[in-house]
């Protein structure tokens, strides 16, 4: 018989507050913080605070963002996209962007001391797949998600 798993997950995107101020910065100062603003030119330039796609002609921030900021040999950054309009991602339990679902994504599972205790490639398809076997494992307290091919971050996961 099929265990059934009742393990539900909240993917989170990232607060606007945070990003705000580049918004009001010039291209010189912009540069000066290893950030610069950019226009869609396709319709994939996945934002982290809405969860959404840039739609082609949008401004974004593209800038360095500290996604582990933990005491850990894992503490790492690198480049996310912030729509100049986005509004916070107010996602249901078990919801998954399709930002996430279309992308090829490197899974991380961390634990309670920020260590990397599962980890997996896999089609966004199949994603919930992935975090259900993540969780199931005790020690998994969170997950990171990124965007496989760039290596980009693309969330954080938590039990709901």
């Amino acid at each position: 018989m099929k265990k059934i798993n009742l393990q539900n997950f909240q993917i989170q995107g990232l607060p606007f507050a945070a990003f705000q101020p580049y918004f009001e910065m010039t291209a010189e100062q912009l540069e000066n913080h290893g950030a610069m603003m950019v226009v869609a030119d396709d319709d994939t330039a996945p934002c982290r605070v809405s969860l959404a796609h840039a739609a082609v002609g949008e401004e974004l921030l593209l800038v360095s963002y500290q996604h582990q900021p933990a005491h850990s040999p894992y503490r790492a950054t690198g480049p996310i996209y912030v729509r100049k309009i986005a509004v916070e991602a107010s996602l249901a339990p078990n919801a998954i962007p399709e930002q996430i679902r279309c992308r090829l994504l490197s899974v991380r599972g961390y634990d309670i001391d920020d260590l990397i205790v599962e980890a997996e490639v896999a089609e966004g398809a199949v994603i919930e797949t992935i975090i259900e076997r993540f969780f199931d494992n005790a020690q998994v307290t969170y997950i990171h998600l990124h965007f496989a091919r760039r290596g980009c971050y693309a969330a954080r996961v938590d039990r709901a």
